[in-house]
């Protein structure tokens, strides 16, 4: 089986949760990275360059014997199915992981709505308001969902998922200091949370990825 990634070529959550749960997996894939001037003729034509069609047109992107896959979580999904990190016959399991995937995906669209402010002093205003109101309400019922007393997010019988992944990595975007306005230190205000960067963050396949990867001066969170 052929697997190709389309995406930026950045660590970005909704890509990394994809390729971790590969590389976690020992799943050979091809790590294809899109330039932002190809993004934008893929928005208009839902297709790259070299014809490869783009659903939706958006990334990520994931090709399976040349077929093309979009979204996030159909995507993520399937790659943990392979890699073990989602379940193939559990159907209780994977709904509660999917619910990890889909607030992270709330979380991520909500911040987005900032991204588009051109104007530097009102982009920083915003997300400050954003951060005292919508977002901490979604950071501490993200919290409080976490059990207090688990590693992993669906305990350690099932241990490291890719409702882990998504969590960490969105985390650490969102506390990384690139979003102008958010503080990086929230985290201490949701243990549960953070106890799951820090349990994801320290998995040694994890640790591998990022010192192969990840640019020296990346800002990857405050966790």
């Amino acid at each position: 089986m052929k697997l190709t990634l389309i995406y930026f070529n950045i660590p970005f959550w909704r890509a990394e949760i994809i390729r971790l749960a590969l590389f976690i997996g020992n799943i050979e894939f091809e790590d294809r990275r899109i330039t932002g001037e190809e993004f934008q003729r893929v928005k208009v034509k839902g297709e790259l360059d070299d014809g490869t069609k783009i659903p939706f047109h958006q990334f990520p992107c994931f090709l399976v014997n040349g077929i093309s896959i979009a979204q996030t979580g159909g995507i993520a999904r399937f790659c943990g199915k392979l890699s073990g990190l989602y379940p193939k016959d559990d159907d209780l399991l994977c709904a509660q992981i999917d619910q990890f995937i889909d607030i992270c995906t709330d979380i991520n669209v909500l911040i987005s709505t900032t991204s588009k402010i051109d104007n530097d002093d009102l982009r920083i205003r915003r997300r400050k308001e954003l951060f005292d109101g919508d977002l901490s309400r979604k950071l501490n019922i993200l919290n409080k969902t976490i059990r207090g007393d688990y590693d992993w997010i669906c305990g350690s019988d099932v241990g490291l998922t890719i409702a882990d992944l998504a969590v960490w990595r969105l985390i650490g975007w969102v506390s990384s200091g690139m979003l102008d306005g958010i503080p990086t230190t929230f985290l201490k205000d949701f243990p549960n949370i953070q106890r799951i960067c820090h349990s994801v963050e320290n998995t040694q396949k994890v640790q591998e990825w990022i010192k192969t990867t990840y640019p020296k001066n990346y800002l990857r969170g405050n966790y």
